[in-house]
């Protein structure tokens, strides 16, 4: 079960892609998300797919990698579509356009994660937001808020992986259940599960506490993000694109 979500979790490579400042795949993934909104036809939304399978290239994350890391999305997707399908008025094409634009946007959402470290994502959030302390937003807190939220899915897939190993222990073995015991079995293991959230919710900001970290305004930083040549080569390479796919 955990190694299925890949949600949070750093593969390691030497690509092009892991190699760019966090701050310029945050404001591409940015950038990306606002051209999808736009899109209105089966050659914008093509477009798009090779977009962001190039990227997926340059990246060199496995696709059976890349597959897992979108697969508990699809579940999600294919109630949406059934609902387009059966509610709305515009029927097919309509229910397509929107699947395949949450597609679009968790695929570009989990190449982000596959390949920038946890650090590196908060850091650079907290870089790109800085403007905004002059106003007074917790722009320290937030980013670690995020950098932590996006940590927590593969320890919460993790402890649930180890609950449901514990009742295979005891003699009952979930995956080979019929549907409906299936599920109550699953759903009886929520309880237990958002309790040990809690609890590792709670350690972890006891640990930061006494680690005297604050809100974590004023620390200075190991490593200080600077934009290289290849990240003003990828980003106007990028924006080239993606202003071609909306006059195309």
């Amino acid at each position: 079960m955990a190694d299925n979500v890949l949600w949070g979790q750093y593969i390691p490579s030497d690509s092009v892609v892991h190699r760019l400042d966090p701050r310029t795949k945050l404001l591409s993934v940015l950038a990306f998300t606002f051209c999808c909104l736009f899109l209105t036809t089966w050659g914008g939304y093509a477009a798009a797919t090779v977009l962001a399978g190039g990227q997926l290239l340059l990246s060199r994350v496995p696709f059976r990698t890349f597959g897992r890391a979108i697969k508990p999305v699809l579940l999600i997707v294919s109630f949406t579509l059934l609902y387009h399908l059966l509610v709305t008025r515009e029927g097919i094409e309509s229910g397509v356009f929107v699947v395949w634009r949450i597609l679009l946007f968790v695929s570009l959402a989990s190449l982000l994660t596959l390949t920038t470290k946890p650090l590196e994502l908060a850091k650079g959030l907290e870089q790109l937001l800085k403007p905004l302390s002059a106003w007074g937003v917790p722009v320290e807190a937030m980013a670690l808020t995020v950098m932590l939220a996006i940590r927590f899915i593969p320890t919460i897939s993790q402890e649930l992986d180890r609950m449901i190993l514990a009742q295979q222990a005891r003699g009952f073995d979930i995956k080979s259940a019929s549907g409906h015991r299936q599920g109550m079995a699953y759903l009886s293991l929520v309880v237990p599960l958002l309790i040990t959230t809690i609890q590792r919710a709670g350690q972890l900001a006891m640990t930061i506490d006494a680690r005297a970290y604050g809100n974590g305004k004023g620390r200075t930083s190991y490593r200080v993000l600077t934009f290289s040549r290849i990240d003003y080569a990828a980003g106007g390479l990028l924006l080239a694109c993606i202003l071609l796919i909306l006059y195309l």
